[in-house]
């Protein structure tokens, strides 16, 4: 498990117990309670274990305390806290919906084959205003049958992450995988929503042809990354899929050129570059991806310098917005970005990790021998997208990969690509 933000506020275990067990009223800031809960999630103690319990048995009827109580639900879950179990069933009859759903996704992840337990869950879908996908996922996860007629009547949702998530709850209880075809198309659908859905909904369904679409999506890269990797990751040891099928998908999505993509939006008429430029703080990156693309083929002179002007302006602090213009960068070819793009290669802070990746692949396609030393040095950072990155960028530099790689304690995606570097002739020691 990523642990890059798992203690931003740095309690020991020890605290966090003392400030769950603190009465709400006792405490200065309403919201240490709740901190305390998220923290424990980290801490597999019978005495985490035992606090976070007592946490969701407080029925307190306060807003701050019932927000408590969904956390501490959670953490349980994330706990894979067996002994939890039965406190947790008690909250699927509560009325508050988010504990319901905490509760569902917790029961989901400790897991049970208890039929009453997973009855309760599947009756759920009877109860208007639950969070179905949840349900529909947490059922699936949990091989209940009995479910499938009920997890049916929600294909059709108008919630598209619903419909998505049952369709291929339906395809994974029943054994027929004739309507994930569904699911794939949602990939390319306007709603952004129903696009990042149906990536996890196709990682559940074990759907390996996907690894293709998931590729092409317009989502950000982070969601795609994890699409492709987890389908890997247990598609590659089962031998329903090889490195080899994987490969060409996973180094486009490393790249990131919006040209691999299929586009789901469009400009009515060419826009501004200023208005293109602003397109880069979308939450939905299939418009950001469009403004890459104009930039790129509409405004490749004037691009490099009033991205420059942007990134010192406010891009430096939104870490989507940091990235697409780091990648812009590369894909210019813009030189006076260089010291820029060495600066994000090295940033260390958890939130712009996926900027280092994009940094790397920018100072490849820039061209600058300079860069060569600094992405050696990262071949062996703690994020895989990073240096497998880097390998892509040396690989552009025409530097062989070093054979200082730490085999042993590397990702297995990165394993397999030296491996194969290595079987022709393109790593070298030191």
């Amino acid at each position: 498990m990523d642990k890059r933000f798992a203690n931003p506020f740095g309690l020991t275990e020890e605290q966090a117990i003392a400030l769950l067990n603190t009465p709400l009223d006792e405490l200065e800031d309403k919201s240490d309670r709740y901190i305390a809960a998220s923290y424990l999630r980290n801490c597999p103690s019978e005495a985490s274990i035992q606090a976070l319990i007592a946490a969701v048995k407080n029925d307190r009827p306060e807003l701050d305390n019932r927000i408590v109580r969904r956390k501490a639900v959670e953490s349980l879950g994330r706990l894979q806290a067996t002994v939890a179990l039965p406190i947790i069933r008690d909250c699927l009859a509560e009325d508050d919906c988010y504990t319901v759903e905490n509760a569902v996704w917790a029961i989901g992840q400790i897991g049970s084959e208890d039929e009453e337990i997973l009855a309760e869950i599947a009756q759920l879908l009877e109860k208007p205003g639950q969070s179905y996908r949840v349900i529909i996922h947490t059922l699936a996860k949990l091989d209940y049958a009995p479910a499938q007629e009920s997890i049916q009547k929600f294909t059709t949702s108008s919630q598209l992450p619903v419909a998505s998530a049952a369709i291929a709850a339906v395809c994974q209880l029943s054994g027929d995988y004739t309507g994930i075809q569904s699911v794939v198309e949602f990939l390319q659908h306007t709603n952004v929503n129903a696009r990042r859905a149906a990536i996890q909904d196709l990682i559940d369904a074990r759907h390996y042809p996907a690894i293709a679409p998931i590729s092409r999506a317009p989502v950000s890269v982070s969601l795609r990354l994890r699409g492709i990797r987890l389908l890997a990751e247990l598609g590659i040891p089962s031998g329903k899929v090889t490195f080899s099928e994987v490969e060409p998908y996973l180094d486009r999505v490393i790249q990131d050129h919006p040209d691999t993509l299929e586009l789901v939006h469009e400009y009515d008429e060419t826009p501004s570059i200023e208005f293109t430029i602003q397109e880069l703080y979308q939450t939905d990156f299939g418009r950001c991806y469009l403004a890459i693309k104009t930039l790129l083929e509409v405004y490749p002179d004037s691009a490099g310098p009033a991205l420059m002007a942007t990134f010192s302006e406010k891009a430096y602090a939104d870490y989507g917005a940091h990235y697409n213009v780091v990648k812009l960068l590369g894909w210019l070819r813009y030189e006076p970005s260089y010291d820029l793009l060495l600066e994000a290669l090295n940033n260390q802070e958890p939130q712009f990790q996926k900027s280092r990746g994009g940094a790397a692949i920018a100072l490849g396609n820039l061209g600058d021998s300079r860069a060569i030393p600094h992405l050696m040095a990262c071949l062996n950072s703690p994020v895989w997208q990073l240096n497998y990155a880097c390998v892509m960028a040396l690989q552009q530099l025409k530097e062989p990969v070093l054979e200082a790689i730490d085999l042993d304690s590397a990702d297995f995606l990165i394993r397999a690509k030296f491996q194969k570097l290595s079987s022709a002739g393109l790593t070298h020691s030191l």
